[in-house]
């Protein structure tokens, strides 16, 4: 492996993270990781990522520096808690920030990161874990446009579709919307199956025939696909894009936006989770909400 390329640091290795880590890894990049739960680094450790024991000493072992974790306070503490990356990271750095977190969040942090000197690029991203595990997910980055162009070659080695979309807060705001989209598909998927199910049809011939038409969707294709198998594993939780639907929610009261259909979303999955381990199925899962209630009519 050529050390040719500069050296990166990764913080978060879960479902999304691993993967992309893997692939920065695998292009020839010397990649200092850390992660709450060591074992998962095991395999990239075993493929030459160097462990670091925090935050602070990933950042300070590179300029540029790659979080994927869960939420706005996790965020704000791999980079500003004890140990913290914002500790350790060189003037002229960059921060990127893979996660979902609030618009107004990423704004803040990025306020605080150019007092050090410091750039910060908000860069959640969309595909799954399947765009993780091929490099072909869609990136919708906010921040100064001269930091993008620096990072936009790490970009390209994770994702397929990537887009400078406006200041900090903006990639934040652009995948609040796209939460939406994949929550109302999902209503929308569920009950397309249930009416064709009622009409005696076949479900995976009317996943197959619709798929093309104006109606068709990766939802409809992808996850229809799991629910007629019966498969409910997790590409995405539940209970993450319920955490994201209230980032939604917090964005749209602030502009005084109406989302009743994500509202709706919202109730659904909520009547999933409320089963025992429905938090942690895929969104797929949708479905239980609806046969419960069909047994109610």
């Amino acid at each position: 492996m050529s050390n040719s390329l500069p050296p990166l640091g990764f913080i978060g290795l879960g479902i999304m993270g691993a993967p992309m880590a893997g692939h920065l890894l695998r292009a020839g990049h010397p990649l200092h990781v850390f992660s709450r739960t060591k074992a998962r680094a095991e395999p990239l450790l075993a493929e030459g990522a160097h462990w670091c024991a925090s935050p602070a000493e990933v950042a300070r072992r590179c300029e540029t520096l790659l979080i994927n974790v869960t939420d706005t306070p996790d965020v704000e503490a791999v980079l500003f808690g004890p140990n913290g990356a914002a500790d350790g990271l060189p003037r002229g750095g960059v921060a990127v920030d893979f996660s979902t977190i609030r618009p107004d969040g990423a704004r803040s942090i990025a306020q605080r990161l150019a007092e050090r000197g410091v750039d910060f690029l908000d860069a959640p991203v969309t595909g799954g874990q399947v765009g993780a595990q091929n490099a072909t997910l869609t990136i919708m980055v906010g921040g100064d446009a001269a930091a993008f162009q620096r990072v936009r070659p790490i970009f390209e080695r994770v994702g397929k579709t990537i887009a400078h979309v406006g200041p900090s807060g903006a990639g934040q705001s652009l995948k609040a919307c796209n939460q939406i989209l994949c929550a109302v598909n999902m209503i929308g998927v569920c009950e397309a199956l249930l009416l064709a199910n009622s009409a005696g049809l076949d479900p995976a011939q009317a996943i197959e025939t619709l798929a093309g038409g104006a109606g068709g969707s990766w939802a409809w294709t992808t996850l229809g696909r799991k629910i007629i198998a019966g498969d409910l594993k997790p590409a995405f939780m539940i209970k993450l894009i319920q955490k994201d639907l209230r980032i939604v929610q917090d964005a749209a009261e602030r502009a005084h936006v109406p989302l009743p259909g994500t509202a709706l979303a919202q109730q659904l999955f909520r009547a999933v989770e409320s089963e025992a381990g429905g938090s942690d199925l895929g969104t797929q899962a949708m479905i239980r909400a609806y046969e419960r209630l069909t047994k109610l009519t």
